[in-house]
């Protein structure tokens, strides 16, 4: 369950199969409640419109009961219920909810609609809102899954240097020893220098030599320390390792550099980050 505010109004999002249903119980809190419900399934265009709807979005439906529905929209004696509308036609652009966060919420297509029948700039504003906690969300997933990343090739390299290099007798210190050199068999094979180096050449600066790598630099990396895992398992020296990881490096770089594929991700990450910020300024 997800919390946006549209004009004031705290508004619940939740997920039903995969698919993002908006609460219509706190829109209302920007209208007349229930009434206005009623008031908007009673216009033909709205039942209309939530058929089309589900036509297209639910092989279920049941479209005799819509013809007969759809019929008598309009009417003066006319009136629906959203409950009803569900009984009768099978629909899935309706739920309701029990609970702490319960009420009756519809599939955010349908939400943006009823949204226009509270006002135009209501509409405008869920939208936006909408748009900005999605974008947010994005982003979220796209951080974890770096992260997660991160951990697994960290886990696979050292997996194996401790299935290869390091023998049962030899102490933590040494084993911290070879994860060390592990660590600069990178940094070498891309940076062209071992962290050493670079803190040296650096002093001035905090951090290590990753801290200061460009985004080419970070996806290469990742994948150098899957590829310096496999190499390990072949049994391969540090010097055949370090030749092999170099080569594989420049022509990554080459590679993204030429294809402008890291300028297209940069541009999307900036904009999501950009629409995150605009929303929380709100």
């Amino acid at each position: 369950m997800e919390k946006m505010t549209v004009q004031g109004i705290d508004v619940s999002v939740t997920k039903v199969k995969d698919e993002d249903y908006i609460s219509l119980t706190d829109m209302l809190k920007a209208k007349d409640g229930e009434y206005f419900v009623s008031s908007w399934f009673r216009n033909r265009n709205t039942i209309e419109f939530i058929g089309i709807w589900e036509k297209v979005n639910n092989p279920n439906f049941n479209y005799v009961e819509f013809d007969i529905i759809k019929s008598q929209a309009g009417l003066n004696s006319f009136r629906l219920s959203i409950k009803e509308w569900i009984e009768k036609t099978n629909a899935i652009g309706f739920i309701s909810q029990a609970g702490r966060y319960g009420g009756t919420y519809a599939h955010k297509d349908l939400a943006f609609e009823f949204g226009m029948w509270i006002s135009p700039e209501f509409k405008i504003y869920l939208i936006k809102e909408f748009q900005r906690l999605k974008a947010v969300e994005q982003n979220l997933i796209g951080w974890s899954a770096k992260r997660e990343l991160a951990k697994i090739n960290y886990r696979i390299q050292t997996d194996s240097i401790k299935e290869n290099l390091i023998p049962p007798e030899l102490t933590q210190k040494e084993c911290a020893f070879i994860y060390a050199d592990e660590a600069d068999i990178l940094n070498v094979a891309l940076f062209h220098m071992t962290a050493k180096g670079w803190r040296d050449a650096n002093p001035d600066k905090d951090g290590n030599i990753r801290d200061y790598a460009t985004l080419e630099q970070l996806l290469v990396l990742a994948n150098l320390e899957s590829l310096n895992a496999e190499f390990i398992r072949m049994g391969l020296t540090a010097q055949e390792r370090i030749k092999k990881l170099n080569a594989a490096a420049i022509n990554q770089i080459k590679s993204l550099v030429e294809h402008g594929a890291v300028e297209r991700l940069a541009g999307w990450t900036e904009r999501g980050l950009l629409e995150s910020g605009k929303g929380k300024k709100k």
